[in-house]
Order: structure tokens, then sequence, then C-alpha cells
């Protein structure tokens, strides 16, 4: 007679909580109720961090709370990856993961037990490639003409870049491609690393083509190959390092938005959203165009896939160019 007394009773509190759960918003609905931030693992200025302060201003005017961008530069772009790997996953920190930090670190950084891979995919955003630039006092005008002049240097030729970031790669593997001894100069960015270019301290390097396309214009800088697959618009005159003789180079380097792990896919999916959305504008066209970017849109699973297809090249890289973090 108890039971029967409390079946009733137990089928008003079941419904009740079905009430409650039924008037609750989705997570995906009430998402964002406040502001975020998005880490970007590099120093401000860059080819990236502009991308990012993009994106950041979009899911603002698209998911309306504001997204500022935290710039956590340091070892190759892992410090912030970390920091944001760490984060709670509640869609709240974001990370601008790139072939760097994302791919390649995960070979470079091995001793350390650096992993990315934990990373949820939101959206892949551009892909930028990169050039192979020296200073005009240094006599050489094709790539063929520049292997020779390091063969002469007798070990006493530089190269710069960010230490595990895409211009320390290539760098290291054009060094293992033509056999000959260069020094590898790590800097914190690209301004850096130009600074010393410029003044004769190194004699070499590869970064994004927006960052040395004003200085290739100035005639301060001179570009002897592309690291792509085909020529670049701005930059028809220079063939690609596979026309020169060096087919493997056609790596480009890739940036995009990553969550931490655990965090909840309907939030994933509404970014990924936003962030279409925002890169069909004519305004995320100019910005692209200002950096030399190449455009992508997609779903998480998109990126996902590139990732898997992108990591074992870049990882490959680190491990036939014998780039290493010290």
């Amino acid at each position: 007679m108890a039971w029967r007394r409390l079946t009733p009773m137990l089928a008003l509190i079941q419904a009740a909580l079905l009430c409650l759960f039924l008037q609750q918003p989705a997570i995906g609905q009430s998402y964002p109720d406040h502001p975020g931030k998005i880490i970007v693992p590099f120093a401000a200025g860059g080819p990236m961090d502009i991308v990012a302060r993009f994106i950041a201003q979009s899911l603002k005017q698209k998911l309306g709370n504001s997204f500022i961008v935290e710039n956590k530069g340091g070892a190759g772009g892992t410090l912030g990856t970390r920091a944001g790997m760490a984060s709670k996953p509640d869609g709240y920190t974001l990370i601008w993961g790139s072939s760097g930090s994302v791919a390649a670190a995960l070979e470079l950084y091995k001793s350390q037990n650096f992993d990315a891979t934990s990373l949820i995919p939101i959206a892949l955003v551009a892909k930028l490639p990169h050039v192979l630039v020296v200073p005009t006092d240094i006599p050489a005008t094709t790539v063929a003409e520049l292997v020779e002049y390091i063969k002469k240097s007798q070990g006493k030729f530089n190269y710069a870049g960010s230490l595990g970031a895409p211009p320390h790669l290539m760098g290291a593997m054009f060094q293992s491609l033509i056999k000959q001894e260069m020094q590898f100069v790590p800097y914190t960015g690209a301004a850096p690393a130009i600074v010393d270019l410029l003044a004769g301290r190194t004699q070499m390097m590869f970064d994004a083509i927006t960052v040395l396309q004003p200085l290739i214009e100035s005639g301060k800088l001179r570009p002897l190959a592309v690291v792509d697959s085909q020529r670049w618009s701005t930059l028809k005159d220079v063939p690609t390092m596979s026309e020169v003789g060096y087919p493997t180079m056609t790596m480009v380097a890739f940036s995009g938005l990553f969550a931490p792990a655990g965090t909840d896919r309907a939030i994933v999916n509404k970014i990924n959203q936003a962030v279409n959305e925002s890169l069909r504008t004519t305004e995320a066209k100019a910005v692209m165009d200002s950096i030399a970017a190449n455009m992508q849109l997609g779903s998480p699973a998109d990126l996902q896939n590139f990732v898997n297809a992108e990591s074992p090249r870049w990882r490959e890289l680190v491990r036939v160019s014998g780039a290493k973090a010290e």
C-alpha cells in the first residue's frame, strides 16, 4: 500500500524535473554569456596575430560578447598553447594554432612531452606561403648562386628565424638539402630577425610573404624562391623552390582556431559557424589580402582532417632538418 501511495508522488517529481530540464537553455544557445579570449602563442603584430584579432572582433559581432586577444609567445608557440590546453573547456578560452605550434612542435618539443593533439579543432582560417630572401648586398640573384655563396662562406653563413616556427624549419631543411654548413640564429619573432638581417648579422631567412613584401618592394631584400606548389600573385617573377630544384620544399604554413579538450560540441559548432560567416565578408578578404594569406572555410572536421594530413609532414620536416629545441 505504501508503494502505491509513493508511485504518484514519484511521477510528479519526475514530471517536475523534466519541466525544469526543458526550461534550461541548451549550452550552445546560451553561449556566450560573458567575454572570452583567444590565446595567440606568438608576439603581437605578426600575420597570425592580425588574423586572430580580426576573428576576435568578428566573434564579438556574431556572438554578442567580446573576445580579447592575449599574446603569450615563447618556446615556439608551445608556451601559450600549453596555457590554452590547461584552461577550462567552456568555450571562453580559445587557442590560435599554427603549423608550428600544433604540428611541428609535437616532434620538436618531444623531450618536453608537448602534445597538442588533444586540442579540439574549430576552424581552419588561413594558409600563409613563405618566401626565401637575402639582403641585396648578398651577391646572389638565384638559389643556385646563393648555394655557391654559402659554400664559399665556409660555415660563416647565418640564417634567421623563430625557434620551432616555419622560418626555422624551412631554413634547417634547406641546409640539409644543400648539404652546406649554416648557423641558425633564433629570434622571438619576425621583426627582430629582420632588423638583424638588414644589419648584416644574418644573411638569409624564410618568412611569410606578407612580412617580407614591403622590404622586397622597397628593394632592401631580394626574393629568391617561394615555398609553395605555385607562384604567388604578388611575386609572379619569383620561382617556387620546386622550380629551382627542391621539389620537397612545398609546405605552406597554416593557422586556425582550436579549443581545449572537452569543449562542448555545440559550442564548437557555434563558433565555427560564426568564423565562416565572418570569412565570407569583404572585410575578411581585405585582411587576408593585406597579409598575403589564402582564406580557408570549412567545418571542424575539415580542420581535423587537414591537421591529420599535414602534421606528419611537419614532424618529418623536423626530423629531416635536424632542428632541435634547446
